[in-house]
């Protein structure tokens, strides 16, 4: 347990690092914004456009994997959805608070972080697990609100998620990615070290980002943001688990991976959704700033656990 926490917390330290020039004022919101778009752009879609174009689809897609994250998730969607509910909640709010329970960072932290922490073979089921937070859940929460707010699913709201997937870039790098892997051609040598140097900056940039952008984060709907945090970083790993292990038996190797990708703290795309809908962004911030700092500990436990450390 203690060598998986010191080989995490370097991550966890830039994080820290990130969050430091924030609060100091040495890094700016604007410049935070502006590094964020470098990575999400460039940095971190030049390291999947490199592991997918390295991968054949058989390596990332498994169906029995896809099924168990599929459950783990949807479950615990449906859990934060009837409790939000029951508290009396909009269609909106609940879909927001859902999707704070239940979309960890896989972008931005799960795919550096893990591949380093569980090896190159986890970067295939990583793929997978973003690909369908991605289209499935992203595109969900879109609907739902889109669709509330009209009073009816109409083709705009399928043309607003079939446009945000196709302007996404993680999506297109892993489409493009996929299709020169088809190929059967290896990456040419300059074109591969190119993605590799670029690449490179994606860790670094993204913790530091996430930090960043932490900085601005408030603590305000507490109670709220522990449940939902709650949901996040101990009922979705737990329910993955299950899921991968006894529902949908999986090599557990791969669920190992899908268990550790769960257990990742909110992601910050969901605050980016929540701010653009105007729904809910204070709570959704909260929730970020506590399981970030949780997963900390958390985090280390549940790899701890998989890895048998």
């Amino acid at each position: 347990m203690v060598e998986i926490f010191l080989k995490t917390l370097p991550f966890f330290a830039l994080i820290g690092l990130g969050y430091g020039a924030g609060r100091v004022k040495f890094f700016s919101p604007e410049a935070t914004a502006y590094l964020t778009k470098f990575v999400f752009y460039f940095a971190l879609s030049a390291m999947l456009f490199r592991f997918s174009a390295n991968l054949s689809l058989a390596e990332i897609y498994d169906s029995r994997l896809a099924a168990a994250y599929l459950w783990g998730t949807g479950l615990v969607y449906a859990i934060a959805s009837a409790v939000g509910y029951l508290r009396g909640l909009d269609v909106q709010t609940t879909a927001v608070e859902a999707q704070t329970a239940s979309i960890g960072n896989t972008g931005f932290l799960g795919v550096p972080m893990l591949a380093v922490l569980l090896g190159q073979d986890a970067v295939g089921p990583i793929i997978l697990i973003l690909s369908i937070d991605l289209i499935v859940f992203s595109s969900l929460i879109v609907i739902l609100i889109t669709g509330s707010r009209d009073g009816r699913m109409s083709l705009r709201v399928l043309r607003t998620v079939g446009l945000g997937l196709l302007k996404n870039p993680m999506i297109v790098s892993m489409v493009f990615g996929l299709g020169w892997s088809a190929t059967g051609l290896p990456l040419p040598a300059v074109v591969n070290d190119f993605m590799t140097t670029l690449g490179a900056a994606a860790t670094p940039g993204a913790l530091f980002a996430i930090g960043a952008s932490l900085a601005t984060k408030s603590a305000e709907r507490v109670s709220i943001a522990v449940w939902l945090s709650f949901c996040k970083l101990v009922l979705h790993p737990a329910f993955v688990a299950i899921a991968a292990i006894f529902l949908f038996p999986v090599d557990p190797y791969k669920a190992g991976v899908a268990i550790s990708a769960a257990a990742l703290p909110v992601a910050g795309n969901v605050f980016i959704l929540a701010q653009h809908y105007g729904v809910a962004p204070h709570r959704v911030s909260a929730a970020i700033l506590i399981s970030t700092a949780a997963s900390i500990l958390t985090v280390s436990l549940v790899i701890a656990w998989v890895t048998g450390a």
